[in-house]
């Protein structure tokens, strides 16, 4: 394939500043990542940025519990976010924040123009208004019934039963998220943007080869139902941007994030050197490229594009979306221990090792992919391990203890040789389409021939004879340099090992344009161990410690007619260990065959809860849904005749009718400890 020098702005989606990193983030990060580290090799010159969304009400919010200021929370959690990146070797070339004067006055120039060419009205609007925390609420942070398939529990923009959006007045018995009160309607000026201004461009751009077929398809579909325009403002009180000339009125966040981008890159062009406008200007020959995931496409795909025309500034290449993660088969849940952060998996095992299990199962798709524990174990052991640095084991120690680190100068199986580096291009294909797993089949099989000459030539054999001296060494100087072609192949994957392998192997830097020269006459270094097994005690000890408190078991209550002895005498210490916690009853339904069960399902902030409560006699299930409750969050799941039940509800009162659940203040959120 050609390889024509490129010259490549490459973005990832922005982690939201409010929360520490997961795997299920990492999963596009590595992907995006292994991406660019190909480029590089590649001698393209390729630009890799992100940043924080630091802004928006959930911000706002969560520095108020926390009693700091929004600017020392995300200060705090970009110093986290970095080092979780940097250990997972996610090789950012720039990290930064949408809370920067790079993006304040970016998104001013882009508003500004847009306003200008006619792309911005302003009108007044009905809006839902907390009346409890006197604020007008986001979209997120109203929940109610879907107007368009009555899905319970959705948010006040978008259903994630049905994929529909739709206006927060539509949605039917809203609740306010943030003090669980009854919205009331309030009039207020917003900015909105006329996406329905670009319909014919945004129609055009999306015919091209810019998006996957599959989220093309997904595009027209909005065509259908009709662009609408996008408000684009919000009212105080909130953390973000105010609107040039418009007082108390501050950008919506989905405005300012994506121009995030161009605001961490200006930051690196001011600081590196590179021609910030070059890259910007809309017939540039430069290339831009976003890997985001399948959940924020509409705002990708439409608005971004769309303001960024509106500006006069180049549009995106290439979004490519990918799916979310699954454990084992099931979404991540942290009472099954699943959800786990990444620092808590790098706690306990190699980064390396899940970045080449998600390049072992990635395509360019935006198909979820499934980490499968016990399979990610066998394949690193059985890859990695048993594969690839085996061949290195075998052979450096014939190498370095009989002749002195000195390869042979010749090879002793050009054949195979040629076979190793005619997957070059192919593999290389395989890399640029982010068609990782295809990649990672082709170089393990490119790992089962070097492995089978190896066996089939026995230089632990040959060693023993006399006069064999010679063999010994061509073959052991062929595997080291078949080693040498894999780890080449597997660098975007495996930085880390790669650079300690470049250290053993004595070379520079490897680059895609090098490999079909051979070491030949070359002294290695001495070769240490550059992987060692996955353990089933390492893997049990990342679920155990992303368990959160879900572990202390607590003997079920029974409510009773009769007044009962008080049980068994227990101390503080014991009563601390209970973890109460206010939970949102988001579904109730009838148990088949139980006379006395609901199953709720129970929104504690954190995850959803299945649980099994003995109160049919006092309530109706369509009574509960939205609701209140209080439940202990640390009861160790149980198992049932009708389910596993993940904790339990707290209910007061004789029994029969009189059997009284729904008790918190008006004020209570989901997965707040009551104390």
């Amino acid at each position: 394939m050609a390889n024509t020098k490129r010259q490549i702005l490459v973005t990832n989606a922005l982690p939201y500043a409010n929360g520490p990193i997961h795997i299920g983030h990492m999963l596009g990060y590595i992907q995006a990542d292994i991406w660019v580290r190909y480029q590089k090799m590649r001698g393209h010159d390729c630009h890799f940025v992100c940043a924080d969304d630091a802004h928006g009400t959930p911000i706002m919010l969560k520095a108020q519990q926390l009693g700091i200021s929004p600017e020392a929370m995300i200060a705090q959690m970009n110093e986290t976010h970095q080092a979780d990146f940097a250990d997972f070797a996610i090789g950012f070339d720039n990290y930064h924040s949408t809370h920067s004067e790079e993006n304040r006055q970016l998104s001013n120039q882009i508003y500004l123009a847009n306003r200008a060419a006619g792309h911005i009205e302003s009108r007044i609007i009905s809006q839902a208004y907390d009346p409890v925390k006197e604020m007008f609420l986001p979209d997120r942070f109203i929940r109610g019934e879907c107007p368009k398939c009555d899905a319970a529990d959705q948010y006040g923009d978008s259903c994630e039963v049905c994929g529909s959006t739709y206006d927060p007045t539509e949605l039917k018995n809203p609740v306010s998220a943030v003090s669980g009160a009854t919205p009331i309607t309030k009039e207020s000026e917003h900015y909105f943007f006329k996406l329905g201004n670009f319909e014919s461009l945004l129609r055009e751009w999306i015919q091209g080869d810019h998006l996957q077929a599959e989220v093309g398809r997904k595009l027209n579909e909005w065509f259908d139902s009709g662009l609408q325009d996008w408000d684009i403002s919000r009212d105080a009180p909130y953390f973000g941007f105010e609107i040039p000339d418009a007082p108390n009125k501050f950008f919506y966040v989905w405005l300012d994030a994506p121009i995030g981008y161009l605001a961490s890159f200006k930051n690196y062009c001011d600081r590196s050197g590179v021609d910030f406008d070059e890259f910007m200007r809309a017939d540039s020959p430069t290339e831009m490229v976003h890997f985001i995931g399948k959940d924020i496409i509409y705002f990708h795909a439409l608005f971004w594009p769309a303001m960024l025309k509106g500006a006069g500034f180049r549009l995106p290449n290439r979004i490519y979306a990918h799916g979310f993660l699954t454990v084992d088969g099931k979404k991540m849940s942290k009472s099954r221990g699943t959800f786990i952060k990444a620092r808590t998996y790098l706690n306990h095992l190699n980064p390396e090792y899940l970045r080449y299990y998600f390049a072992a199962k990635l395509n360019n798709t935006i198909e979820d992919i499934d980490l499968n524990l016990e399979d990610f174990q066998n394949r690193i052991n059985a890859d990695l391990v048993g594969k690839v640095v085996n061949i290195a084991s075998r052979c450096a120690g014939f190498i370095n203890k009989r002749f002195a680190g000195q390869l042979s100068s010749s090879l002793a199986d050009e054949t195979l040789f040629k076979q190793f580096t005619d997957q070059t291009e192919s593999i290389a294909k395989r890399y640029d389409q982010r068609e990782f797993a295809q990649a990672m089949r082709d170089i393990m099989a490119l790992a089962d021939k070097a492995n089978q000459y190896i066996d089939e030539q026995k230089p632990w054999v040959l060693a023993k004879e006399e006069g064999k001296d010679a063999e010994v060494q061509a073959v052991c100087s062929m595997g080291i340099n078949l080693f040498r072609l894999l780890i080449a192949y597997l660098k975007p994957v495996l930085p880390r090992t790669a650079e300690q392998a470049e250290a053993f192997l004595n070379i520079a830097p490897l680059q895609w344009a090098d490999l079909a020269t051979p070491l030949l006459g070359h002294t290695i270094a001495a070769f240490k161990p550059l992987m060692t097994r996955v353990e089933q005690e390492k893997i049990d000890a990342i679920i155990e410690e992303s368990k959160e408190n879900m572990t202390a078991t607590v003997a079920p209550a029974q409510a009773a007619t009769n007044i009962e002895p008080v049980a068994e005498e227990i101390q503080f210490d014991d009563f601390a260990k209970i973890d109460l916690r206010i939970a949102k009853i988001v579904n109730a339904e009838h148990v088949e065959g139980a006379d006395k069960l609901l199953k709720l399902t129970l929104d504690i902030g954190l995850d959803n809860r299945q649980v099994f409560a003995g109160i049919k006699s006092a309530y109706a299930p369509e009574d509960l849904i939205g609701k209140l409750t209080v439940m202990v969050a640390n009861l160790a799941p149980r198992k049932m005749r009708f389910g596993l039940s993940e904790g339990m509800v707290l209910a007061a009162g004789p029994g029969g009718k009189d059997l009284f659940i729904l008790n918190p203040d008006a004020g209570a959120l989901p997965g707040m400890r009551v104390k």
